[in-house]
């Protein structure tokens, strides 16, 4: 069978052609919302909408924003399918509040493989390659799910390994000898310990490559951040980072240039507002709101992800002209007000992640007493570090002026924070602040 090259014409146009081809959809999506989604129906009714003189991308503004609460709070009325038309029920993770149910039909489905062949291939992937999944497939996750579909769908091998388990994971690398593996960063720096660990010679396996998820991999220069740095000190293969959610179905991922996600415009409309919603200048960091495209089940308009990024508009030396999007500074709901620093929790994983004697750790965050922002750093290791306060506190204030509170305990306390057992990612920050909500 011959297969396609996923390489779309549309992400070879130029910036201007592309905008003509997402406000030709425009009309399209706001009229099947109209007729089919209780909830966005009801929207444009009560903003006194006329639809059908929303012609361009700049005229979306006249429509509110959607935000998790609205589908928190009014899930099934986002749904615009009969139930026998629902193939798959997706759930997200909950790591922002109650999860949320995404219902798939055979449509969506396809076009989440989709997303996922050209994704890979943006990620060099070809038809030649296998990829070892460390990622679950089950517990309604729709990223395990994704995956599979579109390395199908390219014509690729899979080995369903999924996550945890190193063990396993080498036994099926020396087996089934893939070129590469899709998982969390930090996972990748757990097999490499078992690797070194139990004599195995990691660097002259057949994994070439690292299709990352779940975690950042660079700062905001596009320069591998200490963990992505740690994974290729030790095991020099490439690392591809993604960005992605339940709610948009698609992921917007490096190719080798390594310098942003790329867009995919013939699957969602890309917006960066400041906190009044408005569109942000060029350079500022803006909160990524998408509107989806080609989605039967449950299409959204406008809606707020929670990140916060800078996008570029540059064409980029693959061939592909569309928007990248710059590494993830922190999610809106996140931000940190500490001694009159604003911080994000990634600035302090990369502290974190780049001090050698911290096996793991979870970050929480807490009203006190006086009524503002706390920080409290859970450090986990089985070794004798108790005096090791000042040298943690040291590395804050040198690279944020400020530090925390620190807190030691054994690295298995640490790792039953991180995983609790209906998690599927592990969780780093605990948000306890009034009305704060673990994510």
């Amino acid at each position: 069978m011959n297969y396609p090259s996923f390489f779309p014409e549309i992400e070879k146009q130029t910036i201007s052609q592309i905008k003509l081809f997402q406000e030709q959809q425009v009309q399209p999506l706001l009229s099947y919302l109209k007729e089919k989604s209780p909830f966005y129906s009801e929207l444009f009714k009560t903003h006194k909408i006329d639809i059908s003189k929303i012609r361009t991308l700049e005229d979306l503004a006249q429509f509110p924003v959607t935000t998790k609460e609205d589908l928190q709070s009014r899930n099934t009325d986002f749904i615009c399918v009969p139930r026998e038309m629902i193939i798959d029920y997706i759930t997200t993770s909950g790591t922002q509040g109650e999860p949320v149910t995404f219902a798939m039909t055979e449509k969506d489905l396809e076009r989440l493989g989709y997303n996922e062949a050209i994704s890979f291939t943006t990620a060099e992937g070809t038809q030649k390659d296998i990829y070892q999944l460390m990622t679950t497939i089950d517990r309604r996750f729709m990223a395990g799910l994704a995956y599979f579909l579109g390395i199908r769908k390219m014509g690729a091998g899979i080995v369903r390994v999924g996550n945890g388990i190193p063990e396993l994971q080498w036994e099926t690398v020396h087996r089934i000898n893939p070129t590469t593996i899709v998982a969390v960063p930090s996972f990748i720096l757990k097999i490499i310990e078992y690797a070194e660990a139990n004599n195995i010679d990691f660097r002259s396996s057949s994994i070439k490559k690292a299709v990352c998820i779940g975690e950042p991999l660079r700062n905001e220069d596009f320069s591998l951040n200490t963990l992505g740095r740690k994974i290729t000190e030790k095991w020099p293969i490439r690392l591809y980072s993604t960005y992605a959610s339940t709610e948009m179905g698609t992921s917007f991922t490096e190719c080798g240039e390594g310098i942003g996600g790329h867009h995919h415009p013939e699957l969602i409309i890309l917006e960066f507002l400041d906190e009044n919603d408005n569109p942000v200048k060029k350079g500022e960091p803006g909160e990524v709101t998408i509107t989806t495209l080609g989605i039967e089940g449950m299409p959204l308009l406008r809606f707020k992800t929670g990140d916060v990024c800078h996008h570029f508009d540059e064409p980029c030396k693959c061939g592909r002209t569309t928007l990248r999007l710059g590494p993830v500074i922190g999610r809106k709901n996140q931000m940190i007000k500490y001694k009159g620093t604003t911080l994000y929790p990634p600035a302090l994983y990369d502290i974190l992640d780049n001090i050698d004697f911290i096996s793991n750790y979870v970050v929480e965050v807490f009203t006190n007493e006086i009524g503002t922002d706390e920080i409290m750093i859970h450090v986990g290791s089985d070794k004798p570090i108790l005096d090791k306060e000042k040298d943690i506190k040291d590395h804050f204030r040198a690279k944020l002026r400020v530090a925390p509170l620190i807190k030691f305990e054994t690295q298995q306390i640490i790792h039953e924070f991180q995983y609790p057992e209906i998690s599927r990612k592990p969780l780093k920050f605990f948000d306890k602040r009034e009305k704060g909500k673990i994510n």
